[in-house]
């Protein structure tokens, strides 16, 4: 019997918090993977969309069971990668650090500071150097038609903004918060690093879409950031998301990216050097680069 040809999509589709499923889309099938990073964070739903083929994954899995510093991000662009994924697009649910970005409020940044300190942020290692450029964080191109797309279904959005990335899973002190402002950053959350950082090693473009569900802390006339309230506006949110996306998708061409080679130039290491067990473990990522 012949064996089932595995699904592949173009374009990636990372759920957070309250996205779990796309709705009123055509399914293809669910693939279920093993990486040589451990498993992804659930299976990956391949869908029609627009007319596209496009891979889904919930960051914290159906039913929402994986805190933000369990994620298994490695695993999770290793599978999106190996389905043949080169644009992804991420959603985030994150706190606002500016008065004029009140919740309900969609964010598209443009720059990140990465606070994680439990997390594997890089692919290489064993036996492999690489220093990818990463100044600017997020795909300009995916940024743009995130906007755009948000825009046309009118949806309250701003480009541009710095993300600070927290480890969590706890809320910030309100120290952490006025600290967050005084660096004129406009969200915090807990969930685009590493995602970014690895989405770059793999030669994905990735962009995120914020979207606000609350101050933080640091707003003195409003109530302290709870779950239940992150939940409330979250409901919100989510329906705006998913209304806006098969645009996103309709609007998302194949043109090329520096995103996508961005490891060119980025290994150090000699080729020849490159232990094999290593060398097998990276074929999908770097194979091109590390020939001998």
């Amino acid at each position: 019997m012949a064996k089932a040809k595995r699904l592949t999509a173009s374009i990636g589709v990372i759920g957070g918090s309250g996205i779990y499923e796309i709705d009123g889309v055509k399914k293809l099938g669910e693939v279920k993977l093993t990486t040589p990073f451990g498993a992804p964070s659930d299976s990956i739903a391949v869908c029609e969309i627009a007319g596209k083929r496009v891979a889904f994954l919930p960051r914290h899995a159906r039913g929402h069971r994986i805190l933000p510093s369990e994620v298994n991000t490695r695993a999770n662009m290793w599978a999106l990668k190996s389905l043949g994924v080169e644009q992804i697009i991420a959603f985030s649910a994150v706190g606002s650090l500016k008065a004029a970005l009140p919740p309900r409020h969609f964010v598209v940044p443009d720059q990140v500071i990465d606070k994680t300190f439990r997390r594997p942020g890089t692919f290489y290692g064993d036996g492999v150097v690489a220093h990818v450029a990463f100044a600017h964080p997020f795909c300009d191109r995916l940024r743009r038609a995130a906007v755009a797309a948000a825009k046309a279904e009118k949806i309250a959005v701003t480009a541009g903004g710095t993300y600070v990335c927290m480890e969590g899973p706890q809320f910030s002190t309100r120290a952490e918060s006025n600290l967050h402002r005084s660096w004129g950053a406009a969200l915090i959350g807990m969930t685009c690093m590493p995602e970014a950082k690895l989405a770059r090693e793999a030669e994905m473009c990735y962009a995120v879409i914020a979207l606000v569900t609350d101050f933080d802390c640091w707003k003195e006339d409003e109530e302290h950031v709870t779950a239940d309230a992150v939940v409330a506006t979250m409901t919100h949110n989510v329906q705006a998301a998913k209304r806006m996306l098969p645009r996103l998708i309709a609007a998302l061409d194949a043109a090329d990216c520096s995103c996508r080679h961005a490891l060119a130039g980025a290994i150090m290491s000699d080729p020849k050097r490159v232990p094999p067990a290593t060398r097998k473990k990276l074929a999908l990522l770097a194979g091109k680069y590390l020939k001998q």
